[in-house]
């Protein structure tokens, strides 16, 4: 992996964000920056991914740090996946979670293959009440 730096608890500008989240193929409100940075603001464990001073990677949590953390967003650019970026940032949002707090997703339909690859178990029982907007 590079001399890529990963950081704790920087949050990038929105900007950034978006340029990673249209690069990496996640689906998200991208034309709405508002919505973007309020996601951000209302987040509590954010790590980054950078290689000279770009923002490459990112993951965006939401955790009581003691029982469960919720993964809402996983993304790195596309001409830096399978390079291990994302991996990474699981294992430091493992690390600062700690081991009683269980790790939570929802996957997109285009990475299901790719949990089970890096230590997720699937489960069959969830529920979702879908956002309408």
């Amino acid at each position: 992996m590079k001399n890529i730096e990963f950081k704790v608890g920087v949050t990038p500008k929105t900007a950034e964000i978006i340029e990673v989240y249209n690069s990496s193929g996640i689906k998200r409100p991208t034309k709405d920056s508002e919505r973007i940075t309020k996601m951000y603001e209302n987040s509590n464990l954010i790590i980054t991914a950078w290689l000279n001073n770009e923002l490459i990677g990112i993951s965006r949590s939401m955790t009581d740090f003691c029982y469960a953390c919720y993964l809402s967003d996983l993304a790195v650019k596309s001409e830096y996946q399978k390079e291990g970026i994302g991996k990474r940032l699981i294992e430091l949002t493992e690390k600062e979670i700690g081991k009683e707090t269980a790790l939570i997703l929802l996957s997109a339909p285009i990475a299901m293959e790719y949990y089970p690859k890096i230590g997720f178990e699937k489960v069959d029982n969830g529920f979702i009440i879908r956002r309408t907007k």
